[in-house]
């Protein structure tokens, strides 16, 4: 087999996998259809363009199943890591980075690596079996043309979802004499959050606002199906009146020092770039009107005149039923040439994407040599990320998944001081498997020469 790989797709999985195959001393003809065509969601012409949040989640990594996987890219020498470290933001606990400096220095990376070479064109159908072993990293916002050539390949096996994009603000609209700088419970820095508060009835006049305010129409043969970890906030608001105050709008945790007062509800903006001139809202993806989102946003307190940098958009998202389609090492089963990485798997986050295009590249890197890749263990966030993809149990009702606690295999009972035996609960039990998932993937990456 030819010492070369395909890569499709520039984005955070098709990055990471064509940098780890050149750092394995395998050359990589990366394709990537921008600046000729671009998706709806696209506006830059780097790679690794974030195109929702600025932020990759929670950099915990011994609490929180995500940061976890964050610790475990670093230790892999992950290309999206190295950028996300070097270019981040304040956010308190997470982990937020300036999004174009962060695709600026992974573009320079790749374009820069004597390995890559750089290919602007849309790729339109899978390549054929002669071309080489191509992996597919088109992610969520695959042309029509290449899903069509997959969906055909895959016997019409794929499934599609909606996702929104949150409005970004410019910080120096913002009123502070009604907003104020705090992170919830004071966690991390106070300037890495600004609190627009609500009183209870300007709240429930936002929820009704945002409850008939004009929504971007859906054509006929589109039946939207949102992934619960990133609904857009008017869809959240039609589940029920109070279902923001539990979501994004919550109150806890934070203190107004204009008033002696505790809001009703707050709208929180984090940090987007470093120089700290812009703010997203969080958790605020929507698929309003853009004049909707202008008249209905400045309603909140703080925000009436608010300048947006960028109004909240809609995209569709397109993955495949990965379970019954992939193998063990991401390869099609029908056409094992083919591999498939990110998003368009069914992996759901900027992380678990990349970790997805770092497997498929150290996968597909020693099959090119004729070696059998060494699976990462069970109980690693790499291995749980595979896990996931392969889980065929419920195959009709298959959704991306972030990663999760929940997806790792079970600690054994542990000996209580009364000679019981137990399992471990709460913070103890997330505090363990991260530390047994951390000495297993040490062990695994040594073991595969990382």
């Amino acid at each position: 087999m030819s010492e070369q790989v395909n890569v499709i797709g520039g984005g955070l999985a098709g990055a990471e996998a064509a940098w780890q195959l050149a750092t394995r001393g395998i050359k990589v003809k990366l394709y990537e259809m921008k600046p000729y065509k671009r998706s709806p969601a696209h506006k830059s012409d780097g790679f690794a363009e974030l195109v929702c949040s600025n932020s990759l989640r929670s950099d915990d990594s011994l609490y929180n199943a995500v940061g976890l996987l964050h610790q475990e890219m670093r230790n892999a020498k992950s290309l999206i890591m190295e950028s996300a470290d070097k270019n981040r933001v304040p956010a308190g606990g997470a982990l937020a980075v300036d999004r174009e400096r962060f695709s600026a220095y992974i573009t320079e990376k790749i374009k820069t690596h004597r390995l890559i070479e750089i290919i602007t064109q849309e790729i339109k159908s899978l390549p054929k079996p002669e071309e080489g072993l191509s992996i597919v990293a088109t992610g969520p916002l695959t042309s029509n043309a290449l899903a069509g050539s997959i969906s055909e390949a895959i016997g019409g096996e794929k499934l599609s979802f909606y996702d929104a994009i949150a409005p970004v603000i410019y910080k120096d609209s913002i009123d502070f004499e009604k907003a104020w700088y705090q992170s919830r419970y004071d966690k991390g820095d106070k300037f890495d959050y600004i609190n627009c508060p609500l009183d209870k009835e300007q709240y429930y006049a936002f929820v009704e606002a945002l409850q008939t305010g004009e929504k971007v129409e859906f054509h006929d043969f589109e039946t939207p199906t949102y992934f619960d970890g990133c609904l857009p906030i008017e869809v959240m608001a039609e589940r029920g009146r109070d279902t923001l105050m539990y979501g994004p709008m919550k109150p806890v945790g934070l203190s107004n020092p204009h008033t002696s007062e505790r809001p009703y509800a707050v709208v929180q903006l984090r940090q987007d770039n470093k120089e700290d001139t812009l703010r997203n809202m969080v958790g605020f993806q929507t698929k309003l009107k853009h004049t909707e989102q202008t008249r209905i946003f400045r309603t909140i307190p703080g925000l009436e005149k608010a300048v947006f940098a960028r109004l909240g958009g809609i995209h569709k998202n397109t993955f495949i039923k990965s379970p019954i389609l992939l193998d063990k090492f991401l390869r099609l089963k029908t056409q094992p040439h083919i591999m498939f990485a990110g998003q368009i798997t069914g992996c759901e986050g900027y992380v678990e994407s990349a970790s997805i295009g770092w497997l498929a590249g150290y996968f597909a890197a020693e099959i090119t040599k004729g070696r059998t890749p060494l699976l990462p263990p069970r109980e690693t966030a790499f291995g749980c990320q595979l896990a996931h993809l392969q889980d065929d149990t419920d195959i009709e009702h298959y959704q991306p998944m972030n990663i999760n606690f929940g997806l790792f295999p079970e600690l054994p009972k542990v000996e209580t001081s009364k000679g019981k035996l137990r399992y471990l609960k709460g913070t103890e039990k997330k505090a363990a498997l991260s530390t047994r998932a951390l000495k297993a993937s040490e062990e695994w990456l040594h073991e595969i020469g990382c």
